[in-house]
């Protein structure tokens, strides 16, 4: 039942994205529990989430990316 790193640093991602199943999250803890280092990987991961949504972040929109691509097309 033991992972690699590979495919623990795959679920760790994927849990951060609320995209991995509950089968791959018990196989992660079991790795987690084992290995120090993928443990440190997980926990600094889920830090930089945290700062990430904390930040609250903002992306243009198609529109607004469109515009100003032809904004600089005009300013050359």
């Amino acid at each position: 039942m033991m992972i690699s790193c590979e495919k623990a640093a795959v679920i760790c991602n994927k849990t951060q994205y609320e995209e991995a199943s509950n089968w791959d999250k018990i196989k992660l803890k079991f790795h987690l529990l084992m290995c120090k280092t993928c443990a440190k990987h997980s926990k600094d991961n889920t830090k930089l989430t945290s700062l990430c949504n904390q930040a609250r972040l903002a992306v243009l929109t198609d529109d607004e990316k469109k515009k100003m691509k032809e904004n600089f097309k005009k300013a050359k």
